[in-house]
């Protein structure tokens, strides 16, 4: 019996379902929180500059309007480590108790904290800025939870020779969220400087922060609620996946019913398969499932979890350090004039533009080209090429940095910048979401893709914590006014580019999934050998 069930018609017949509607519907329906996850996270490094300008002095620093580096550093990151957090917890709970119970709880969280962010409130910018810093955290907690869930709930509704496209799509979705923050913090910031413009700067320098100002910041993080809020009722609508409903409730009818409804195929109700006394894939001692914190795990998927996780974590380090502080690469390299020379509003139109051009020429279309090439030229290449194309286009821009800021060679910087983004989302950054959605046990996928995406999720930490010190220039005054003396953006490129090439080799001990089944990829469908036994065998 114990190799029956990779037979089982139920999961026969997700492998080979042609791709119908409700495929694309799931795309669109898991997609649009991730839309809502990029948004919401990378909203925020548009906004800091105006909070700094709004709540704190603007003569304080030498770059008027910047906010404390501690400041900024808690504002930028605390939504990851809510994110992180929310990896952890939701990734457990979907394999607990089910990925449809709790996937719509992860979207009514960023809904309300979307709107809450936007609602800040204090009697002081300290006040503000920790009401600030604790609405986004249970916002992080929300999008971390949409991770685990949104891939594996894709993977499992997937047939094996289109789950690639189909996973990577749902994470597309970052791209057009990533867009979707610069053209509204345009939008938003051409309205209201038509409605109240601002004095010129030079007649008086707080002048050029006018009240409605702070309206604007709060208005482009509200936003993040709307894509959500639209998505919402579909996702409490979508059944629970068959593999999950077949494998860990062990209800093969349930899945059959289920997915006969949304798939329109005919599927043989085989409950006798699923309640047989053997479960395969099992401890090989007992029978029973082996458990993530056993021998047996680790013997059959240890390496694969290190390299799943090592990889997000680096990759997340160079992404989100470009990502969140690209406004201050492109201030440096003069592709953004100087914050003296503008209103708020002003800086606000100028950093959106830079992030939406990056974002239109280098984030979409490599996001894109994942999706039409991985199925063909499997992961493990899309990975290995996109790291060490990374880590070239980095040593590129630091290597001859000064070449980079003399006058009229900023445009090659921005073009060599968006290729780095380019082969990120052509890479690494799509891949390490997908992998782990398609080789950990229907048990324990998004347990084990939790943990690879909290793993990432620590990468951005210490890219958007260091990355705010490392790139300060060593500047003496810039010291003296509370700033670290930081090794510059150019040292800061190098070490990106270093974590890249170690992702590069780290890469070695990720399997490749295309073209197999989720069972033949995660072993369920083979008892395993025997082995001593353990006090950590926690079957």
């Amino acid at each position: 019996m114990a190799g029956e069930r990779n037979n089982m018609h139920v999961l026969s017949a997700l492998d080979g379902a042609k791709t119908q509607w409700y495929h694309f519907t799931a795309i669109i329906v898991a997609g649009m929180g991730f839309f809502t996850d990029a948004y919401d996270l990378f909203c925020i490094s548009l906004v800091t500059k105006l909070l700094g300008r709004i709540y704190y002095t603007v003569d304080a620093s030498p770059n008027p309007g910047s906010l404390p580096p501690n400041v900024s550093a808690a504002v930028n990151g605390v939504a990851f480590v809510g994110t992180l957090s929310g990896q952890l917890f939701f990734g457990w709970l979907g394999d607990k108790v089910g990925r449809k119970s709790v996937y719509g709880v992860t979207l009514l969280l960023m809904i309300v904290c979307s709107i809450a962010s936007g609602l800040s409130f204090g009697h002081s910018p300290t006040g503000v800025m920790a009401t600030l810093c604790f609405f986004r955290f249970w916002l992080g907690f929300g999008i971390g939870g949409d991770y685990p869930l949104s891939a594996t709930i894709m993977s499992e509704y997937a047939n094996k020779k289109t789950r690639g496209a189909f996973i990577a799509a749902v994470f597309a979705m970052q791209g057009f969220g990533i867009l979707a923050g610069g053209a509204v913090a345009i939008g938003i910031t051409a309205i209201f400087k038509s409605q109240f413009p601002a004095p010129p700067y030079a007649v008086e320098p707080l002048a050029s922060t006018p009240p409605q100002a702070d309206l604007v910041w709060r208005i482009i993080l509200m936003f993040g609620a709307v894509p959500a809020a639209l998505t919402f009722y579909w996702r409490m609508k979508m059944p629970e996946t068959a593999r999950y409903t077949a494998l860990v409730a062990r209800n093969a009818e349930r899945a059959a019913a289920d997915m006969s409804k949304v798939l329109h195929v005919e599927i043989a109700k085989e409950q006798a398969e699923v309640a047989a006394p053997a479960a395969t894939g099992g401890c090989p001692k007992c029978s029973r499932p082996f458990g993530l914190f056993s021998w047996e795990f680790a013997r059959r998927h240890g390496a694969h979890l290190v390299g799943t996780a090592s990889t997000w974590l680096l990759l997340d380090i160079a992404y989100y350090s470009q990502n969140l502080f690209q406004k201050d690469i492109f201030s440096a390299v003069g592709w953004i004039p100087a914050a003296r020379t503008m209103s708020a509003l002003d800086e606000l139109f100028h950093i959106a533009r830079a992030q939406t051009l990056i974002a239109l020429c280098g984030t979409v279309p490599g996001y894109w080209f994942t999706v039409a090439f991985i199925d063909v030229l499997g992961r493990f290449k899309i990975q290995l090429a996109g790291f060490l194309m990374m880590a070239a286009f980095m040593f590129g821009l630091a290597a001859p940095y000064e070449h980079w800021r003399s006058p009229g060679n900023q445009t090659g910087f921005v073009v060599m910048y968006a290729f780095t983004f380019f082969f990120a989302n052509f890479g690494p950054n799509a891949t390490t979401f997908i992998v782990p959605a398609e080789i950990y046990p229907a048990r324990l996928r998004a347990t084990c893709h939790g943990i690879s995406a909290a793993s990432g999720k620590v990468g951005a930490i210490i890219g958007s914590f260091g990355f705010l010190y490392l790139a300060q220039s060593p500047d003496p005054a810039k010291t003296a006014h509370g700033y670290p003396p930081g090794i510059g953006v150019r040292m800061s490129l190098f070490a990106l580019a270093g974590c890249s090439l170690l992702g590069f080799l780290l890469t070695f001990l990720v399997p490749e999934p295309k073209g197999k089944s989720l069972e033949e990829m995660s072993r369920e469908n083979e008892p395993g050998a025997a082995e001593p036994a353990s006090p950590l065998d926690a079957c």
